[in-house]
């Protein structure tokens, strides 16, 4: 790749663990959507996760007093039935469809009616949420916005969505770097040395949201989440439309 890849990777790492560290999601959305500009789906998958795993992992050890562990372990046991049952498909997405499944999945949450969404705090719901967002996060390459839906509804503050979405998240970059990497020959990084300074990136740019982040009131961070995650999916869905025209 020539200088220029580099840096716009490089900023957009920045920029997208930036928004992420602010509001637990977005940011994945436009760090896998240029990705796949320069790469294979499987091989921007791969490094999507592992860079998201730096961004969330860190921001997961910023917020740990604030994470609801119960949560997470059941979160997780989902994860891992949804990882077995998707492996055992072995699908591996073109960009036209994670391109579109990335620009709609936000409309198709807006549409659902508000009384009809999940609570992370009722009984099983954790598990289903692990489930389905594996399942979405495989077939789409972010589920960071489907696993919210499940926190909309519940009276937890901002910090504790943050914080228990990052370790959530965390543990599922984990399973989809896992995925597609199990695939013979279909992910091919290099060269590996440019994972050490996409780390530091990463770390920098979840460092700088904390800054952000506790300026912010609760109705300030769900008002400017939906409105950034909308735009994001309007640019997906234009992206997608034009790869399936031009073949």
């Amino acid at each position: 790749m020539t200088l220029a890849a580099y840096a716009l990777i490089g900023v957009t790492i920045v920029g997208s663990s930036f928004v992420s560290g602010i509001f637990g999601m977005a940011g994945g959305m436009i760090l896998l959507g240029v990705l796949l500009t320069l790469y294979d789906v499987a091989t921007a998958m791969v490094l999507f996760s592992i860079i998201q795993f730096a961004a969330n992992g860190w921001r997961a050890t910023m917020w740990r007093a604030h994470v609801r562990w119960p949560i997470f372990w059941w979160y997780a046991g989902g994860a891992l039935l949804a990882f077995a049952a998707m492996r055992l498909v072995a699908f591996i997405p073109d960009k036209a469809t994670v391109y579109l499944a990335l620009g709609i999945m936000p409309f198709l949450v807006e549409m659902l009616p508000k009384n009809w969404r999940p609570n992370i705090e009722w009984r099983g719901m954790p598990f289903l949420a692990g489930l389905l967002t594996t399942i979405v996060q495989l077939l789409s390459g972010v589920g960071g916005l489907f696993l919210d839906m499940f926190f909309q509804k519940s009276m937890i503050d901002r910090k504790t969505t943050v914080a228990t979405k990052a370790v959530s998240q965390t543990f599922s970059h984990v399973l989809r770097a896992t995925y597609f990497a199990s695939f013979a020959g279909a992910a091919r990084i290099d060269p590996l040395w440019a994972l050490a300074p996409a780390f530091l990136l990463s770390i920098a740019g979840t460092s700088l949201a904390v800054l952000v982040l506790e300026r912010m009131t609760d109705h300030g961070f769900r008002k400017w989440t939906r409105w950034i995650i909308l735009a994001i999916g309007v640019v997906y869905l234009a992206r997608g439309s034009a790869l399936v025209i031009g073949g």
